[in-house]
C-alpha cells in the first residue's frame, strides 16, 4: 500500500492548506467515524477494515511525485491552488496522531464511533477520506456475510464474486470481508494469496460444452484432477448431469478418489437439490455434497432452507461482493472537540434539520454492557467528563427509551488504543482469528437481533449525562445561530 497520501478527497488538503496558513495545523482535535443507519435494515453491523487503516497510516508520507502533481492544480484564477511552502510542509509531514478503534469483528450498532482520531487538526482532517474508503466498504461485505451465513445456519458459504466485483481492489477487499464475515473460502485466487483465505471452485458450463457429451467432458475432468472432482451438472438437464457425475464417481472409488460434490447453478434449486440428494444417497455417494448457486443471498438462501433444500454447500457470488441491496453503509468522520488555548477541550457539534444527522460531541467512547452469555446494550460517553458510577442510557432517536445498568453490571469499552503519537501499539490478529471473533460476537446477541427480516432492537445510545449536555448545547447552538 505504497504512495497512497493522495487517496483523499481535494477538500482535505485545501482545508489542510487553510489550516496551515491560519495558524491552527497544529491544534489538537478529535475526529469520530461512526455510521446513522445499520446496512441492509440489519440488526448489527460487523466493524472491518481496520488492518488496512493500520497499514495505510504505517506508510503514510508525501512522496516528491504528489507535490509535483499538486502543483499543477490551479485556481479559478488559473494560479496554482497550493504554494511551494505548503507543500514542502506536507513533504516532511509526519504522521504523529493517536488512533483508538474498534477491534475488526466486532459486532457494532448505529451512532456508535468505530474510530477514533485524536492529534494536530491537520493531520486528523486529511485521514478522513481514506479512513471512511477502507471501513465503510468492508464492514458493509462483513455484515453481509454474516448476514448470509447465518441464513445458512452453519453450513459453508463460499464467496465466488470476483468477476461481479466493482474492480481490482473492490474484489479483494471483498473477499477479505467475506471471510471475515464468515463465509469459509473464495473462488478468488488473488485474495488466497495475499491473505491466506481458502480457495474453492468447480468448472464451468464452457467445460462441458468443449466436449461431445456431458459424460465425456465429466471423465476428462476426472482423469486431469481427480482429487478435486465437483461437477457442474447443470449445463443440460440438472438430474441427469448428477447421473453423469455418479458414472464418474464411481470410476473415481476405483482409483482411490471420490466424488466430493455436484453444483446446481439454475433451476428450482430447492427440488432439483431434494431429488439430487436422493439418487445420491441411492447410489451410495451420501457424502458427496450438493453445492448451490445462481445470484443467492441471505433472504433466497432462508427460503431454500424453508423449502427443505438439500444444499450443504453455497456459492454466493454477485448479490455479496456488491452489497446488492444496499451499495454503500454511509459512514461518517466527524469533528467532535477542539482544545483551546488553555488546554481545555470545546465540544464541537454539527445541527441538522434531521436528528439522526445532528453529531454527538466529547472524546467518545463505548461502554459494552453484558452477562455472562449475553450484549445487552452499549452507553456512548465522553471520556472528557467524568465517567458515572452507573449508566443509563437513551436512545439518540426517542429521549423517551432508555435503559439503566447497575455498577456491578460486567462491561468492557470497545475502542482499543491503536497508535500513539503516531506509534503502532496495536498488535492486529490474523485474519482467521478476526472471522473466530465474528463468530462468537454474534453469539453473544439475543437471537431476536440476528433476524433477516425485522430484527430486534439492540440496546444502544448516549449515556444519559451525555444527553443531557448535548441536548443543552443543541440549545444553545440553534440559539446563537437563530437569524435576529
Amino acid at each position: 500500500m505504497n504512495g497512497l497520501a493522495l487517496l483523499t478527497d481535494l477538500y482535505q488538503l485545501t482545508m489542510a492548506c487553510a489550516y496551515w496558513k491560519s495558524g491552527k495545523a497544529d491544534q489538537e482535535a478529535a475526529f469520530h467515524l461512526s455510521f446513522r443507519t445499520p446496512p441492509f435494515q440489519s440488526g448489527f453491523t460487523i466493524a472491518c477494515g481496520l488492518a488496512q487503516v493500520i497499514e495505510f497510516l504505517q506508510k503514510f508520507r508525501f512522496e516528491k511525485s504528489d507535490m509535483d502533481y499538486l502543483a499543477t492544480i490551479r485556481g479559478h484564477d488559473e494560479k496554482p491552488i497550493f504554494d511551494e511552502s505548503f507543500l514542502s510542509y506536507l513533504e516532511g509531514l509526519k504522521f504523529a496522531c493517536d488512533v483508538d478503534a474498534v477491534p475488526e469483528g466486532t459486532v457494532v450498532f448505529a451512532h456508535e464511533p468505530l474510530l477514533r482520531v485524536q492529534g494536530p487538526i491537520l493531520q486528523a482532517q486529511i485521514l478522513e477520506t481514506p479512513f471512511l474508503n477502507f471501513i465503510n466498504f468492508q464492514s458493509l461485505i462483513a455484515t453481509k456475510a454474516a448476514r448470509i451465513c447465518l441464513a445458512a445456519q452453519g453450513e459453508a458459504v463460499i464467496e465466488f464474486g470476483l468477476r461481479r466485483a466493482q474492480g481490482v481492489d473492490g474484489a479483494l477487499t471483498a473477499s477479505r470481508a467475506a471471510f471475515v464475515g464468515g463465509c469459509a473460502g473464495t473462488s478468488n485466487l488473488l485474495a488466497g494469496k495475499t491473505y491466506g483465505i481458502p480457495v474453492a471452485g468447480t468448472h464451468a458450463h464452457s467445460w462441458v460444452l468443449s466436449f461431445d457429451t456431458e459424460l465425456e467432458a465429466f471423465a476428462a475432468y476426472a482423469k486431469a484432477l481427480p482429487n478435486n472432482c465437483m461437477f457442474l451438472v447443470d449445463t443440460f438437464h440438472s438430474l441427469e448431469g448428477v447421473r453423469h457425475a455418479i458414472e464418474i464417481g464411481r470410476q473415481l472409488r476405483l482409483s482411490g478418489h471420490d466424488l466430493a460434490g455436484i453444483r446446481l447453478d439454475s433451476g428450482d434449486l430447492a427440488f432439483l437439490s431434494i431429488q439430487a440428494r436422493k439418487i445420491l444417497d441411492e447410489a451410495g455417494f451420501k457424502e458427496t455434497a450438493i453445492v448451490g448457486s445462481n445470484d443467492l443471498d441471505e433472504h433466497i438462501i432462508e427460503s431454500l432452507k424453508h423449502q427443505g433444500a438439500a444444499i450443504n454447500l453455497w456459492g454466493v457470488g454477485t448479490r455479496l461482493v456488491t452489497a446488492y441491496d444496499q451499495p454503500a453503509l454511509g459512514g461518517v468522520y466527524k469533528l467532535s472537540a477542539i482544545r483551546n488555548k488553555d488546554g481545555a477541550w470545546i465540544h464541537k457539534l454539527k445541527l441538522s434539520e434531521h436528528a439522526a444527522k445532528i453529531t454527538n460531541p466529547g472524546i467518545l467512547q463505548v461502554r459494552r454492557f453484558r452477562s455472562s452469555d449475553e450484549f445487552i446494550g452499549d452507553a456512548i460517553y465522553d471520556l472528557s467528563r467524568p465517567v458515572p458510577k452507573s449508566f443509563t442510557i437513551v436512545d439518540p432517536l426517542d429521549h423517551t427509551r432508555r435503559k439503566h445498568f447497575a455498577p456491578e453490571d460486567l462491561a468492557d469499552d470497545l475502542l482499543v488504543p491503536i497508535f500513539r503519537r503516531g506509534q503502532l501499539v496495536y498488535q492486529a490478529p490474523p485474519l482467521s482469528s478476526v472471522r473466530e471473533r465474528v463468530s462468537q460476537q454474534l453469539a453473544m446477541l439475543h437471537p431476536g437481533i440476528n433476524l433477516a427480516v425485522n430484527p430486534h432492537q439492540y440496546p444502544a445510545g448516549l449515556e444519559l449525562s451525555l444527553h443531557d449536555f448535548k441536548t443543552k448545547l443543541i440549545l444553545e447552538t440553534r440559539k446563537a445561530s437563530d437569524p435576529v
